[in-house]
């Protein structure tokens, strides 16, 4: 994907024994290498035990990989990727050989990620779709199926991630570049973008000044020595300010900022909330491309950013007079601290067990009622959202939230997700969209006549 860079003057790795030591003396941060989610190697989406292997014997000793011991001790953890030489820098899926296997041991990259268990910090968790038994649900089934994330899609992503972090930290040593978002979280589809945080130290930074630094650098990078692999590259100065940039190789859009940690831990709470309920990820993803087809999911534009949206759906499961969702952080505490150190967090998942809702509801109904709740019954302008407490709360005085048309809470630093929409017009669209989207289904009883199934399926 990069140019092959283990000639440009990079020292070569410290003999084995002293690998392990010197890297963690290196790190600013406490966080061990398994919590660099999927992103620590795409081995993890497989078991590569054999073709790691093989690869140790054919890779030069001054280009191997760090590796360190997980948690699971049965399991090893591949933390810098290799310097894949020229004809062999590609991505998954291709007709031609995988350039971190063995032609032997070439994985199926056409199923869906396996829910949780090929993740090496999570412990499996056997989930099943809900069964569907009427038209509505049906097409909400094969819509969830037909457009959500495949391993393939995910091998590009991290593959891109594994190879920018090493370039980046020639510049940054001790960083480390996380793939957080709907990527991990259980609700991407196909065509979602990746979202990356590069943890440059533990303490805060200043989103104003340092980090706009930061990523201008970044941005420098990526504009320069890596244009030939990065295209467009362009410094977002938002509150958060991000890099955005597409991966020619990969052809996947990314977002990246520095140290907005608070992405590490709702990653890890809205992959919880995906995987403990199986009418959750459907509905979600559901919506995401309702609200995408129309045109209401684009925070650039004033609407509504995706991570807003799973908040709703979220907030609407939580408030059925029979929650199919419950508070997490209610429930779980101590799981869900906002102040739990970073390499614990991609913990949670395993300690979380499913929940259990007398709420038999279909698909379809939990689809009519979703549109139903925020047409008819949730109250914009005095209410917010709020995941953290499975309930509309009043809105609160401050000025993150006075003036706004739209209140969601992000559940751990408590500011609003959904700031983006802050002119009426953009307001009255998102709701009218909702309002015609609820008639048209309570009367048809039909997703076509809401989101073209056959159109969406071909773009995914």
């Amino acid at each position: 994907m990069f140019p092959n860079s283990s000639n440009l003057g990079r020292p070569p790795f410290p003999p084995k024994h002293q690998q392990q030591s010197n890297f963690f003396n290196k790190l600013p941060l406490n966080i061990p290498p398994t919590l660099l989610s999927h992103q620590q190697s795409i081995d993890t989406q497989f078991n590569f035990q054999n073709a790691a292997r093989l690869r140790e014997q054919s890779v030069p000793r001054d280009a191997k990989r760090q590796r360190f011991h997980s948690h699971h001790p049965e399991t090893t953890v591949i933390n810098q990727a290799v310097p894949l030489p020229e004809e062999r820098r590609y991505s998954f899926p291709g007709s031609v050989q995988s350039p971190l296997l063995p032609a032997h041991q070439e994985p199926d990259l056409t199923g869906c990620i396996p829910p949780l268990q090929d993740t090496l910090f999570l412990d499996p968790i056997e989930t099943t779709l809900p069964v569907a038994k009427d038209k509505l649900s049906q097409q909400v089934l094969d819509l969830f199926q037909a457009c959500q994330q495949q391993t393939c899609d995910l091998n590009r992503k991290e593959l891109c991630r594994a190879e920018l972090q090493r370039e980046i930290q020639r510049i940054f040593p001790q960083s480390r570049l996380f793939l957080v978002g709907s990527s991990l979280n259980g609700f991407a589809t196909r065509t979602s973008d990746g979202d990356l945080c590069l943890v440059v130290k533990e303490e805060p930074v200043n989103q104003k000044t340092e980090a706009r630094h930061i990523l201008s650098l970044i941005q420098k990078l990526f504009s320069t020595k890596l244009s030939s692999y990065i295209e467009r590259p362009q410094l977002i100065r938002a509150k958060v300010p991000i890099v955005k940039f597409r991966d020619k190789v990969s052809r996947v859009e990314f977002d990246l900022n520095v140290n907005n940690v608070v992405g590490i831990r709702n990653t890890f709470l809205l992959r919880t909330y995906a995987y403990i309920e199986n009418r959750v990820r459907p509905l979600v993803v559901v919506i995401k491309k309702w609200a995408s087809f129309h045109d209401i999911n684009d925070a650039s534009r004033g609407t509504l950013n995706s991570y807003s949206l799973v908040l709703m759906v979220l907030h609407y499961l939580q408030t059925l007079p029979e929650p199919i969702l419950p508070s997490l952080q209610k429930n779980y505490p101590e799981s869900f601290d906002p102040t739990m150190q970073l390499h614990l967090v991609h913990r949670v998942p395993r300690t979380i067990p499913p929940y259990l809702s007398k709420n038999g509801s279909s698909l379809g109904d939990l689809l009519i009622g979703f549109f139903k709740y925020y047409a008819t019954e949730f109250d914009w302008s005095h209410q917010m959202i709020s995941v953290r407490e499975a309930k509309a709360i009043p809105r609160p005085d401050g000025t993150e939230w006075r003036n706004k048309f739209i209140c969601v809470e992000e559940p751990f630093d408590g500011t609003n997700t959904a700031r983006a929409v802050h002119e009426k017009q953009k307001f009255d669209m998102i709701r009218s969209e909702i309002l015609q989207t609820w008639k048209i289904l309570r009367d048809k009883k039909d997703l076509n006549y809401v989101l073209p199934l056959r159109t969406v399926i071909q773009k995914r």
